[in-house]
């Protein structure tokens, strides 16, 4: 637990905070690069989430005194208190809201932070691999706690969805494979000497999936047939706050939705005459997959997508933003089987010997069209969530640990992501319609999220303006029906998709929205500072502020 003596500042309990989470959650110092998480994993059981809530209370305790100190008010003491004290009331409602005792889903689930963190740990020498072998040993125990908790929403009829859990269940039956499970498959290239060792941990790893999938499979899914798949308005704006670090009004978020939606479609519509003059959007983009440029081979799409990123780093750096030389560096990866459909972006350690990266999942595809890559590498990696999670690193000893690590709003992060897309569309480098097609593709998946996650949770009304079922309310059949109509993007992958929505409710609302909140922070700095207005040291010293959830966003950035 972290020091109780009264005398310290906000970014001092915000950083003893951190300290005192990565005894807790081992995952979380992996991601940090401390070493001596790299043999554990966390307790997911019911106890081990009251320790993390307990924390959590602490830490609030501990920060009401820091306030009232002397120099608490500084601008940099300020935006940490106040995200600190957001970022855990939200999770402590998340928490007493019993939340974790449901917690399946096809992206965010403590499985998948378990076989994720062993992506994230370094394979260099015996020594590294021999902490791989520790934490596969670990990996059944920490299986057996979420099962516990799992075990007791059911007991209190908090149920995850079926659709969701159908969806999980898959993804464990391709880990655990036929021949090899994913563990098994992982240590193939760890030493000789070590052989045994690490055979036997994986083994040992991958029963502990089969147990759970045969769990989750004879007990705990047919416990909750019937139960809906959405969460209704009250657990929705919950997960809002949680995401987006705002009270939304939900009606108006919608409205704005379908508003971008409209506007998006009109310019997918012009952009489409240019491929295949008299054809629609979509007609256009099945065009480009048969006749539209494209990568062949798996190791072909990760060197050019690292060569994508090079090129912007080279193009941006000393004209819109001033890189570091350790933030310039972020590599390209291929994501493992079983992974969700999109593409996502993994932070650098703190210490930078493990660079930011983008994982490219290829589902099984070994052909790839540009026009879905270009301004999606823009969103994960450069000038996207690489240059933002990476000055929030390099820029750790001005904010607080807290701010530079785990303090991330989902919806500033991913706002910011989607507003780089915008940006270099802005700077001309979408030049070509199949490029810049692909970007509006992109762009409307956004706004149909907006739509589709808000609507069919709340069971809204689609507008009389809407070409698609006027009148009728959402479900999430009309929902996939919608999306899938509005997508350039395989069948599976809008499947994926709907699924995500309906597991992690509220995230997805989170680009649309907080690239709105960066537009306007960026257009009320504009006109603040009128013809001296200078875009390199805007965009620096916003993201060199670090995170901030979207009721204080705006604000901030307008500031700058």
């Amino acid at each position: 637990m972290p020091d109780t003596s009264s005398s310290v500042l906000p970014r001092q309990v915000a950083d003893a905070h951190v300290d005192a989470l990565i005894e807790l959650d081992p995952i979380t110092g992996t991601y940090l690069g401390v070493r001596r998480s790299a043999r554990l994993l966390p307790d997911f059981t019911p106890a081990g989430q009251a320790a993390v809530a307990d924390l959590a209370r602490a830490t609030l305790a501990r920060l009401d005194e820091a306030e009232r100190l002397p120099g608490a008010d500084s601008d940099s003491e300020r935006r940490c208190a106040r995200l600190l004290r957001e970022r855990l009331t939200s999770e402590l409602a998340v928490h007493e809201a019993q939340e974790g005792l449901r917690c399946i889903s096809n992206l965010r689930s403590p499985v998948h932070s378990v076989r994720q963190v062993f992506t994230m740990m370094p394979v260099a020498d015996e020594a590294d691999w021999a902490d791989v072998a520790a934490r596969l040993s670990a990996v059944p125990a920490a299986l057996d706690g979420y099962r516990a908790s799992l075990r007791l929403g059911l007991d209190r009829k908090l149920f995850a969805g079926p659709r969701a859990t159908a969806t999980f269940i898959g993804q464990l039956t391709e880990w655990i494979g036929t021949d090899r499970n994913w563990f098994e498959e992982f240590v193939a290239p760890g030493p000789e000497a070590l052989r045994p060792e690490l055979d036997a941990a994986a083994r040992v790893a991958g029963d502990a999936l089969v147990a759970l999938r045969d769990w989750l499979r004879e007990v705990y899914a047919p416990a909750i047939a019937g139960a809906p798949d959405t969460v209704g308005r009250e657990r929705y704006a919950r997960w809002v706050r949680y995401f987006n670090g705002t009270t939304l009004d939900l009606d108006e978020a919608y409205a704005y939705g379908w508003s971008e939606y409209h506007r998006i479609l009109g310019e997918m519509k012009a952009e489409a005459d240019k491929i295949l003059p008299g054809a629609g959007p979509w007609e256009a983009l099945a065009h480009l997959d048969e006749h539209g440029v494209h990568i062949e081979g798996v190791d072909e799409v990760r060197e050019w997508l690292q060569a994508l990123m090079d090129e912007a780093i080279e193009a941006l750096d000393g004209t819109h933003f001033e890189l570091a030389e350790r933030v310039r560096k972020v590599e390209s990866h291929i994501a493992p089987p079983g992974s969700a459909a999109a593409p996502y972006y993994t932070g650098p350690s703190e210490d930078f010997s493990r660079p930011g990266r983008t994982w490219l999942p290829t589902m099984g595809e070994t052909r790839f069209p540009v026009y879905d890559l270009v301004s999606t590498w823009y969103h994960e990696g450069v000038p996207g969530h690489h240059l933002q999670i990476a000055q929030w690193r390099h820029v750790a000893d001005q904010l607080s640990r807290y701010q530079a690590t785990i303090g991330t709003v989902s919806a500033n992060a991913e706002g910011w992501a989607l507003y780089a897309e915008r940006l270099m569309d802005e700077l001309g480098f979408l030049p070509d319609p199949e490029r810049r097609l692909g970007y509006l593709d992109a762009q409307m998946m956004r706004a149909c999220r907006v739509i589709v996650d808000i609507g069919m949770h709340l069971e809204l009304e689609i507008p009389d303006h809407s070409p698609f079922r006027p009148g009728e309310r959402w479900t999430p059949e009309l929902a996939q029906e919608f999306f899938g109509g509005h997508s350039g993007r395989p069948a599976d992958f809008v499947e994926s998709e709907l699924t995500r929505y309906l597991s992690v409710p509220a995230q997805a609302i989170g680009y649309k929205l907080g690239e709105r909140a960066w537009l306007m922070g960026r257009e009320n700095a504009k006109k603040h500072h009128g013809d001296a207005f200078d875009a390199r040291a805007w965009h620096m010293a916003a993201l060199s502020q670090g995170p901030l959830g979207l009721d204080d966003l705006v604000d901030e950035l307008s500031k700058l």
